[in-house]
């Protein structure tokens, strides 16, 4: 029994803390103090080492000399490879499913897109980037091909940790993607030719990869 509740323990805590760090609620660089997190976790600190060590050996978490156990840095290149390999894999997903649309699903993808909107005008960029997700992800669960839609989730699982701080980098580009949200719908509305809703789900995932470089470039240029 004494066991079992330790196991629970131990896969309680680590759930919790790659929540967080997937959430983007302890971001790049963020301490994870044991002790603290133990006290939080009502936990003894032996679940948060395991899970800290869990997280570390899955590439979630880092330590460093004198600091201790980190989220780990964002890797930009890393991410825009990611981004690059989901805008293929989301486009053909979404010329698949275009087909198994239903009116239904029309409807509340274009209700999700006023939701982000009114959080655009609110600068709740957490809020935003969740319904952008929920969006493509609401698209692609009706792709028929079961492998292709979980690459998509482990993928997307990879880009996560920076999610919700992108449209911190490049506001404006939030605006154009529900204009690009809008242009997929139509197109999927009118039983478009499958190549086409392809790619223009692939350039509306690479535009953000666009936006961000430049705006990082931008950055590079004014140091």
């Amino acid at each position: 029994m004494t066991a079992a509740l330790g196991v629970s323990k131990q896969e309680r805590t680590y759930a919790v803390l790659r929540e967080r760090i997937v959430d983007g609620t302890y971001g790049p660089g963020h301490r994870l103090v044991i002790d603290a997190l133990a006290r939080e976790l009502q936990v003894s600190q032996m679940p948060v080492r395991e899970a800290i060590r869990r997280l570390e050996a899955e590439g979630w978490v880092t330590y460093v000399r004198h600091q201790g156990a980190q989220v780990a840095p964002i890797d930009t290149a890393s991410w825009t490879e990611a981004m690059t390999t989901l805008a293929v894999l989301e486009g053909f997903a979404t010329a698949l499913a275009a087909p198994h649309v239903t009116t239904a699903d029309l409807h509340a993808l274009r209700a999700i897109d006023v939701e982000m909107g009114a959080a655009m005008e609110e600068m709740d960029v957490r809020s935003f980037s969740d319904r952008n997700q929920a969006f493509h992800e609401r698209i692609y669960a009706r792709c028929p091909n079961g492998h292709l839609r979980r690459e998509l989730a482990a993928i997307q699982e990879r880009v996560n940790t920076l999610r919700s701080s992108i449209f911190v980098y490049i506001p404006t580009r939030g605006r154009t993607s529900i204009a690009e949200h809008e242009r997929l719908l139509a197109l999927i509305e009118a039983g478009a030719d499958p190549l086409e809703i392809e790619l223009v789900a692939r350039e509306h995932k690479l535009h953000t990869v666009t936006a961000y470089e430049q705006r990082l470039a931008l950055q590079e240029e004014k140091r």
